[in-house]
């Protein structure tokens, strides 16, 4: 099954074609520092809105005067864990990227970059905590993970209400799952949040949606390279956890069966198979690239809502979901969604290695659009917002999305 018709604009709007981060307004309550100690030269973190006197949806989903959901409330399943038995960080600590010796080269990091500061967060780390709440460049974000899904986002804390007022949240992991995906919940209201979406379901907040950063999973290597001055989520989180091994081995093979998943499947492609996924604003759109067609081209232009992207994917960034050690995962590549346009002209891009060339000037690019060598060093185009999941996460909450694949090799 998948959501209702009713949801698809809704659940699609969640995931925005932007090449920017989102603005929001300002409150008292967001801007008085909190006194908890933060990542080197950074702010301190702001405080969140208080717990608010609603009903909460963790134990029920319909009645006590809650709003109607927009899922299915039979066909949430518990995942095992009671709400934040998958604990998240609240407190994240970082350390300069030269002082970090426990990564391997191709292990994957989740890379974000907001007003010029950059941080990478292992998915080592993720993997065994699935929500980390930060703040970067003094906006409260949360950074998450859905190794069912296998699908990285990052959202604004900052939202605002059906009743107009903006809070400041923090984010929990529910312990449920829907399409097999995190339903996320957040403290002040206890209202579900799809995750994959960015979306919340159930509760007082149901139908709100979160604006989104753009993210890529990179390997450990090419970013620590690429940005010398970025800092790195370290492992002091204050849990106890084995860091750098896969409690999900070989899940990403595509011969297995997701887990706890009971939507119908789509056959255009096998359910574990990666695909590049992005949606328009209104919901009218919805596209994925076939993981196997970026790896033999490198580059795919992508005609999507008015605008000639590409999808690209360079080398390195092991699975996180294959072997029982991270590092010694097999390499899958990592993904971006750019708009290759500088100062109005258009840029003609090529994978090199870890990186991109374009024809053009000859300039070196991350895959995060920024150029790091050349006549355009220091310029930047723009990122789309996109995920990384599994095909059958991804159409059981797009059931029409376009598909971009390879013919020969479907």
């Amino acid at each position: 099954m998948t959501l209702p018709r009713a949801l698809v604009g809704l659940v699609a709007a969640a995931l925005v074609l932007s090449a920017c981060g989102p603005t929001m307004p300002a409150l008292d309550v967001l801007s008085r520092p909190d006194e908890t100690s933060g990542p080197p030269g950074a702010a301190p973190q702001l405080l969140e809105t208080p717990r608010e006197d609603v009903p909460s949806a963790l134990e029920k989903l319909v009645g006590d005067g809650l709003p109607e959901p927009l899922i299915e409330p039979d066909r949430v399943l518990s995942g095992g864990p009671p709400p934040d038995g998958i604990p998240p960080i609240d407190d994240p600590r970082f350390d300069a990227v030269g002082a970090v010796d426990w990564l391997d080269d191709d292990e994957p990091v989740l890379a974000l970059e907001v007003d010029g500061q950059s941080r990478a967060y292992p998915v080592q780390i993720l993997i065994w905590h699935e929500i980390v709440n930060d703040q970067v460049a003094g906006v409260p974000i949360a950074v998450t993970y859905c190794p069912l899904c296998n699908s990285a986002l990052v959202f604004d804390r900052r939202l605002t209400g059906p009743d107009g007022v903006v809070r400041l949240v923090s984010f929990g992991t529910s312990g449920k799952l829907y399409n097999s995906d995190l339903l996320m919940y957040d403290r002040q209201t206890e209202s579900l949040w799809s995750q994959l979406i960015g979306l919340g379901v159930a509760g007082a907040l149901t139908g709100v949606e979160l604006d989104r950063y753009p993210v890529q999973t990179v390997a450990f290597g090419s970013w620590r390279e690429q940005n010398p001055d970025g800092l790195v989520l370290n492992r002091d989180t204050g849990e106890q956890r084995s860091y750098g091994s896969n409690p999900y081995e070989g899940y990403d093979e595509e011969a297995r069966d997701p887990f706890l998943f009971d939507g119908r499947a789509d056959d255009r492609l096998p359910p574990k198979r990666r695909v590049v996924g992005v949606a328009t604003p209104d919901g009218s759109a919805a596209i994925a690239v076939d993981h196997v067609l970026l790896q033999r081209d490198g580059v795919v232009p992508v005609r999507f809502d008015g605008r000639d992207l590409v999808a690209v994917m360079v080398d390195g960034a092991a699975s996180a979901l294959d072997a029982g050690l991270i590092a010694e995962s097999g390499v899958v590549g990592a993904t971006a969604v750019l708009e290759p346009v500088v100062g109005g002209e258009r840029l003609t891009l090529r994978v090199d290695g870890d990186a991109l060339t374009d024809l053009e000037t000859g300039s070196t690019w991350s895959v995060s659009g920024r150029a790091l060598q050349g006549p355009l060093a220091g310029s930047s185009m723009p990122a789309v917002a996109h995920t990384d999941p599994f095909w059958f996460a991804w159409a059981a909450f797009y059931p029409d999305t376009e598909l971009v694949t390879d013919p020969v090799r479907p």
